[in-house]
């Protein structure tokens, strides 16, 4: 098997499989993932995305996790595989490239990760690839193309990026028809949490999806801190039934105007009664951001509806 493979031809792919749950209560309910999807957590430095990743890999739903770390601290790869996957290191592959590796050493190891990935797919697992983080891995191929005098096009990028990552990242989706599959998770760093620079934007467009951490709502003390109005999961109605999307829809249009209006209410010039959707929201976000918060130590949630009805009915 090559190292550097193509991607399967587009019309010789199984179709994206079943909804899946990782246990996180916010992804599970406002962007649920599906087999063979590939999904970016879109975050500054220190906003949470490894802990969000290490309680991601905790499901129960996949065959393999192969997981490639690029560009790390050497400490961070100690912790995740003793204290994060050590009750899973039976189907657990790691390839790892710290940050004092060389540029080919670091844009090696996405590779050789998706190319294992591939190989478990092949004999029919269901394979979970976690590459954190894909935007080392761009700027490893920089630090290459720019030592070969190639010319930076867009912020010192070398145009030779912007073709490598859509050749990795389409390896990973669904597998050929009767295969496996590959759910691709991979962490995007952005730079000075820009979400617009030009490699978070290349690679939202690629993927099937993107979950937005903010690092306002973790200074809030809220874990995960996803940013909910901002994510999306372009799979998310292959795994939603009909009344599970109205219910999140409408969640997510309270949550919109709660944090919308958070301004006009810090100065007192909300009054009650004249918004019935804002009165709501009032009286239920504060309750369904609460519900939300997860941590690595908090055991993962299998069904997060039944949760959520319970909220509901209690308010």
């Amino acid at each position: 098997m090559a190292v550097e493979a193509h991607a399967p031809p587009a019309l010789a792919r199984a179709r994206v499989g079943n909804g899946l749950r990782t246990g996180v209560k916010v992804i599970d309910i406002f962007t649920p993932l599906c087999f063979g999807q590939r999904i970016g957590i879109f975050s500054g430095s220190g906003v949470g995305k490894s802990t969000l990743l290490s309680m991601m890999m905790q499901a129960d739903h996949f065959d393999k996790v192969v997981l490639a770390l690029t560009g790390e601290r050497g400490r961070e790869v100690r912790d995740m595989l003793d204290d994060t996957l050590q009750d899973k290191l039976d189907k657990v592959v790691a390839v790892i490239a710290t940050s004092d590796e060389s540029p080919m050493m670091r844009r090696l190891a996405p590779i050789m990760a998706t190319t294992i990935a591939e190989y478990f797919s092949s004999l029919g697992d269901n394979v979970l690839l976690v590459v954190d983080s894909i935007t080392r891995y761009a700027l490893a191929v920089r630090e290459i193309a720019i030592s070969a005098h190639e010319p930076p096009v867009s912020r010192g990028f070398p145009p030779r990026v912007f073709s490598e990552l859509p050749r990795l990242l389409e390896r990973a989706g669904p597998g050929r028809k009767g295969k496996g599959s590959i759910t691709g998770v991979y962490a995007v760093l952005v730079d000075g949490d820009d979400h617009n620079d030009p490699i978070a934007d290349a690679i939202r467009g690629i993927l099937d999806g993107h979950i937005v951490l903010d690092r306002a709502i973790a200074a809030q003390g809220r874990f995960p801190a996803v940013d909910i109005s901002s994510s999306i999961s372009r799979l998310a109605s292959h795994s939603w039934t009909g009344e599970q999307r109205i219910l999140v829809q409408s969640l997510k249009e309270m949550i919109f105007r709660y944090e919308e209006t958070r301004d006009l209410r810090a100065m007192g010039a909300y009054r009650p009664g004249t918004d019935h959707i804002l009165d709501q929201a009032v009286h239920l976000v504060p309750s369904i951001y609460a519900a939300m918060n997860q941590n690595i130590d908090t055991p993962l949630v299998r069904n997060p509806y039944d949760e959520l009805a319970k909220l509901l009915k209690s308010q």
